[in-house]
């Protein structure tokens, strides 16, 4: 199962968290996803547990609890497509605004 961590302290390390689950049973993997320009953790990461008991088991003992001086959130990490309100354009879910404006709209007078 894949876990998702959110809420994680900036400095907690990969290592420190596969020791938190490993007392749960095996773990497969442990990524904290880094910002990709500053180098420094954006505050979450996932764990993947082989067995899908000991992963509901971590899930549930670790979830709201402190961890290296932070509450956590832990929960079971659901696929990328399921969420439909992730901003931008969503076909089914147009904001009516009415559109922008033609070549002089906005102020900008041109002349001949």
């Amino acid at each position: 199962m894949n876990i998702f961590v959110a809420k994680l302290n900036y400095d907690t390390q990969e290592s420190t968290l596969l020791d938190a689950f490993e007392e749960f049973g095996e773990v497969s993997s442990v990524k904290i996803i880094m910002d990709k320009f500053t180098g420094r953790s954006k505050g979450f990461g996932f764990v993947e547990m082989p067995n899908d008991d000991e992963a509901q088991n971590a899930i549930n003992a670790l979830n709201d609890q402190e961890f290296d001086g932070r509450t956590i959130v832990v929960k079971k990490a659901e696929p990328r497509g399921n969420n439909n309100n992730r901003g931008g354009f969503n076909r089914n879910n147009r904001n009516n605004r009415g559109g922008g404006g033609g070549y002089n709209s906005g102020g900008y007078n041109r002349r001949y």
